[in-house]
């Protein structure tokens, strides 16, 4: 599976692509960070990003892109910066018809260290080791991306089951409920 994984930010947008499953070795394909000028106009910064996970769309050709989910902070200028970038990264994917899943930070920092309250630099040296790189991938936007992708090798495979488990159990009780209205016809 190659996963782009996108940490969405107007200034810096983190990206990075992983190839994997969950229980082996997994392979870093590509790292970056997509930028923008700060004294840019919004609508010139977000087609900045766009060109950027386009090009590492048509590069990398992944199967699924995952993105880090907004949280609310204290900043909404930070928030709104954050959410606009995650929108032109989902928009980028479903344009292809990429599934895309979102992941909380907590998320990511449990699945890649084990603590949901890992702190950058733990996260930094956890990709590292998983990827069998030689230093931390720089900034700290790129290191979180991969994060994105290797947390979503790893939890997809159950997430699907539990999609499919849903699903299945929503057919047949809409199909009990046929059942049962004809019953009440006749």
């Amino acid at each position: 599976m190659r996963v782009l994984g996108v940490d969405p930010g107007l200034t810096r947008c983190g990206v990075g692509v992983v190839d994997g499953v969950a229980g082996r070795p997994l392979t870093m394909v590509g790292v970056g960070v997509v930028r923008t000028p700060a004294d840019a106009e919004l609508g010139h910064r977000l087609v900045a990003i766009e060109q950027g996970i386009e090009a590492w769309l048509d590069e990398h050709r992944p199967e699924f892109v995952a993105v880090e989910r907004v949280f609310s902070q204290h900043n909404v200028r930070t928030v709104m910066g954050t959410a606009q970038a995650s929108a032109v990264a989902m928009l980028c994917a479903a344009r292809r018809g990429i599934p895309v899943a979102l992941h909380t930070p907590s998320e990511v920092k449990a699945a890649v260290t084990g603590s949901g309250r890992a702190d950058k630099a733990q996260v930094g040296a956890m990709v590292t080791r998983l990827l069998r790189l030689d230093a931390p991938p720089k900034p700290a936007d790129a290191a979180d991306a991969l994060a994105l992708a290797i947390c979503h090798i790893w939890r997809a495979p159950a997430q699907n089951r539990l999609q499919q488990a849903v699903a299945l159990h929503t057919a047949q009780a809409a199909q009990a409920a046929r059942a049962s209205s004809k019953g009440r016809i006749a």
